[in-house]
This record gives C-alpha cells, sequence and structure tokens, in this order.
C-alpha cells in the first residue's frame, strides 16, 4: 500500500483533528472561509478527472437508484427532521431550523465522501445535481407543507452556484479525463488524497466558523442533529438495500441521502426565520462532515464488490 493510499485511510482523523485544532485556535482558519467555494471546486475537478462519460451513461441505463435516493431526499429527510423535533420538545424556530436541513438537496461534500468511501461518484454527483434543481420548488413548498410557512428559495444563486462548483468541475475533470484517461489512472490514489485535504480543511473552515455557537448550542439541538443524520445514513442504506440494490449503491444513497446541503439550511433559516433557527444548520453542517468522513473511512477499510444478486 503506498503512501497516499494509508494517508487516505486515515481521512476521519484528519477530520476529527482539524476540527479540534478549529476549536481551540477557530483563527487561524476563518481567514480562509472565502475560500470554501474554490476549495469545493478544485475536490470536485479532482474527482471528475476519475470519471469517464461511460460512469454516466450507465447511470442513465439504470436510473432507479437515482429515483429512490430522490425520493427518500425529500421524503425520509423532512419527516425524520419533523419527527425529531417533536420527540426532542424543540421550539418552534429550532424546529423550523430542522425541517430546513431536512428539505433541502443533498450537499456537495457527499460526493467527496462518497469517492472517498468507494461508492459510485457518478450516481452521488448525479443525486446532487437532480435533487438541486428539483428543491428550488421542493424546499418551500415541504417546508410549508409541515411548519406552515412558505420559503422563498434563491433560484438564480443557487443555479449559478452549482454550476460552478459541480457542473463545470466535473465536466472539465470529465473531459481531461477523455483525453489523457491513462496517466489519470495512475494519479487517482494523489487525486483522491488532494480531495482529502481540501474536504478537511472545509471542515476545519466550517469548525471555525461556528465556534461561537457551539458554546451555546444546547444539548437537545446536538442530540438532534446527530439522530437526524443517523437515521439519513441509515434509512438510506436500509432501504437501497431491502430494495435489492447492491453495497456500492446502497453507500452511495446512504451517504447522499446523509448528506444535506446545510449551508443553504443556514441561510434559509437566517434570511426567513432567526438567528436560531440557523443553529440545526450550523451544527449539521460540523457534524454531517464528520459522520460521514468517518463512515468513508470504515467503508474504504471494507471494500464493496458489485453484488451479483442485486435485483436494482
Amino acid at each position: 500500500m503506498g503512501i497516499f493510499e494509508r494517508l487516505n485511510r486515515l481521512f476521519p482523523v484528519w477530520a476529527v483533528l482539524m476540527s479540534a485544532a478549529a476549536v481551540w485556535r477557530p483563527e487561524l482558519f476563518t481567514g480562509f472561509a472565502g475560500q470554501i467555494q474554490t476549495l469545493l471546486a478544485v475536490v470536485m475537478f479532482a474527482m471528475g478527472l476519475t470519471l469517464s462519460q461511460q460512469d454516466f451513461l450507465r447511470v442513465a441505463r439504470a436510473p432507479k437508484p437515482l429515483f429512490v435516493g430522490m425520493a427518500l431526499q425529500f421524503v425520509l429527510m423532512p419527516l425524520a427532521a419533523l419527527a425529531v423535533s417533536r420527540v426532542l420538545g424543540l421550539d418552534a424556530d429550532l424546529t423550523a431550523g430542522m425541517v430546513l436541513v431536512g428539505a433541502t438537496s443533498g450537499g456537495t461534500a457527499s460526493n467527496v465522501i462518497t469517492w472517498l468511501a468507494g461508492g459510485r461518484v457518478a450516481l452521488s454527483v448525479s443525486m446532487t445535481l437532480a435533487s438541486t434543481l428539483a428543491s428550488l420548488a421542493l424546499t418551500p413548498l415541504i417546508t410549508w407543507l409541515l411548519i406552515g410557512q412558505s420559503v422563498d428559495v434563491p433560484v438564480w444563486g443557487m443555479l449559478v452556484s452549482i454550476a460552478k462548483l459541480v457542473i463545470a468541475p466535473v465536466v472539465g475533470g470529465v473531459v481531461v479525463h477523455h483525453l489523457a484517461g491513462a496517466r489519470i489512472r495512475s494519479l487517482e490514489p494523489a487525486l483522491a488524497s488532494l480531495a482529502m485535504a481540501a474536504i478537511v480543511l472545509i471542515i476545519a473552515i466550517v469548525v471555525a466558523l461556528n465556534a461561537g455557537h457551539l458554546a451555546v448550542l444546547g444539548p437537545l439541538v446536538a442530540l438532534a442533529v446527530v439522530v437526524h443524520n443517523a437515521l439519513g445514513l441509515i434509512g438510506g442504506y436500509g432501504i437501497s438495500r431491502l430494495l435489492g440494490f447492491d453495497l456500492r449503491t446502497a453507500r452511495t444513497i446512504a451517504i447522499e441521502v446523509g448528506m444535506q446541503n446545510s449551508g443553504l439550511a443556514v441561510t434559509l433559516a437566517s434570511q426567513f426565520f432567526s438567528a436560531s433557527a440557523a443553529l440545526p444548520g450550523a451544527l449539521f453542517s460540523i457534524w454531517h462532515n464528520i459522520s460521514g468522513s468517518a463512515l468513508a473511512g470504515y467503508w474504504k477499510r471494507r471494500p464493496a464488490a458489485d453484488d451479483a444478486s442485486a435485483r436494482g
């Protein structure tokens, strides 16, 4: 095993260590806040380098996992958020924040986690794109249905953001892969290490930016976020397996469903509800990266060959 493979297997360790450093000395990381989008674009380009046109054609020829993942994204996660909030007795503002987290699309970080976990990256990217576009209508509708308030989604801003962070970098990477596929394959471990370093830095920046909120977040809110994330991961995986999908596909759907676009949830909560309504999204943005990286490390040590008996 090469040095890059060894480094990649320790992904959750680096995430936890950098998160601890960000809590201890947030000023070391907050200055990089403006670089988060650039870091994500670099990561998405690196992932695109490992994808071929055939990867996406396979997803198009077998769309069932995409539709199942989308259904879980916009049914399981919002209902789980509302149920957890009601069981734990969260107030109206915190419940609104939880529902917003559940009603948003999958986050771009899920694509990175899927890649590092050995999942189906093309499926993950396709789910992120599809759920982001669908969220333009579904996020306000679901929020209104569950908590009785309408939320205006910044349509143009979201479209520009997803184009910059996902579509353009991934397409660019796929084009380069098409032109120099043989050379790129030999660099894949190093590319994974680059992605790991970027996502760990992103985690540290998010933790640092929210360091002031961590001290005031009550245990109930922390518990709500952890349980909500776990329900998404477990539900996404379990339902996918029950439907007959192979291990790699089930892992991909689990990660995509469990990891939300919490940055969007924070923005909407702050704009349309209150500062306290943004707290669940702020904590979720930290926790889902840590839990996702830990899960990626666990699954990376247990490679999943395609399940020949899978029906999906």
